[in-house]
């Protein structure tokens, strides 16, 4: 009696199926549908809002002007806080990784600063940053700096002292060494980073948007909880969700781009 293995039986599959496009569509297909049944089951709409609610609460809520503004100054202190993360992370992770005596200094104090939680710091931000645009890019910093850093850090320690002590010896000067042989090996590294600190300084802005402003997506985010607006409240995670997927996949591109030289 003949056995299929499981790899012929993929292979006999239609083309269409064995699509990654197809398979997520399929995943995604399957979570809205848990989420409209289990909704209905549930059957209480002061608390959790279907499938279908939802979809109609959303085109209102992007034509609503103020959620729109909210929504644009949320992606400015994001970028913004990310942009300080990413050029303070990435100089002085490369410059602590690549010398021994600063690795071994600093690198378990950043490790240990990075386990503090940082939402017990947030009254300490607002007493002195205010409430304002100024601390909710100063706390999404905080929360993008250190997965950054970290990530970068860990990077340099992959690099061949082979090739740096080569590279000295041909009289290769500090900021060649950099250009050609650390910023090159911490690549990988540093676009991990960045995407893990582009979802934390998300999380930082939303988080000071939700205690300590008066407007912005955290506060609305807010308001929609506790005025029993599940419908609302599910639509505007839906356009955060989709302002990180289009984040996120910008620095997919841009990995890919500048990773061209490994393949």
């Amino acid at each position: 009696m003949s056995q299929t293995s499981p790899a012929s039986s993929a292979a006999n599959m239609p083309a269409l199926f064995r699509s990654p496009l197809v398979a997520r569509l399929g995943v995604i297909l399957v979570f809205i549908l848990i989420w409209e049944f289990g909704a209905r089951l549930y059957d209480d709409p002061d608390f959790l809002a279907t499938a279908t609610q939802t979809a109609a609460s959303l085109i209102p809520l992007i034509q609503d002007p103020k959620v729109l503004s909210a929504l644009g100054y949320m992606i400015v202190a994001l970028i913004s806080g990310f942009s300080m993360a990413l050029l303070s992370g990435g100089i002085l992770g490369m410059l602590i990784g690549v010398n021994k005596l600063s690795y071994r200094t600093f690198f378990p104090i950043i490790v240990l600063i990075y386990a503090i939680p940082q939402v017990t710091l947030l009254p300490l931000f607002v007493l002195t940053f205010g409430i304002g645009t100024a601390v909710k890019i100063v706390y999404g910093f905080t929360h993008g700096f250190f997965p950054i850093i970290v990530c970068v850090i860990a990077g340099t320690q992959n690099i061949n002292p082979v090739l740096m002590t080569a590279a000295r010896s041909m009289g290769a000067s500090r900021g060649q060494i950099f250009r050609r042989i650390v910023f090159p090996f911490v690549i990988p590294s540093l676009f991990t980073g960045m995407r893990l600190g582009m979802s934390a300084t998300l999380i930082g802005v939303i988080l000071a948007e939700l205690y300590a402003s008066q407007g912005g997506i955290g506060y609305y985010t807010r308001h929609f909880s506790d005025s029993f607006e599940p419908q609302n409240l599910f639509a505007l995670v839906i356009l955060i969700a989709a302002a990180a997927i289009v984040l996120n996949e910008i620095l997919r591109k841009a990995e890919t781009h500048f990773s061209r030289w490994r393949q």
